[in-house]
């Protein structure tokens, strides 16, 4: 079930490290996200909310935190 503070930290928090520092990780490229999976994503807050990323990607939902993100633009 998705919880209501992860999709805020989806569309928040930014990447710590890497190719895609400083993007947020529900804008990360589902392929990047892909290969974390098959590498291990960090064993942490951020591997758990990356994991969510791929998997609201998969399914077709990214339009969930369209709202999220809307409103946090209008601050």
């Amino acid at each position: 079930m998705l919880d209501q503070h992860q999709l805020v930290k989806l569309a928040t928090v930014k990447m710590p490290f890497g190719k895609y520092e400083g993007r947020v990780l529900m804008d990360l490229p589902e392929e990047y996200l892909l290969w974390f999976a098959k590498k291990g994503f960090p064993s942490s807050e951020l591997g758990s909310l990356m994991a969510l990323a791929l998997e609201i990607k998969v399914e077709g939902l990214d339009a969930l935190l369209m709202p999220i993100k809307k409103a946090l633009r209008t601050r």
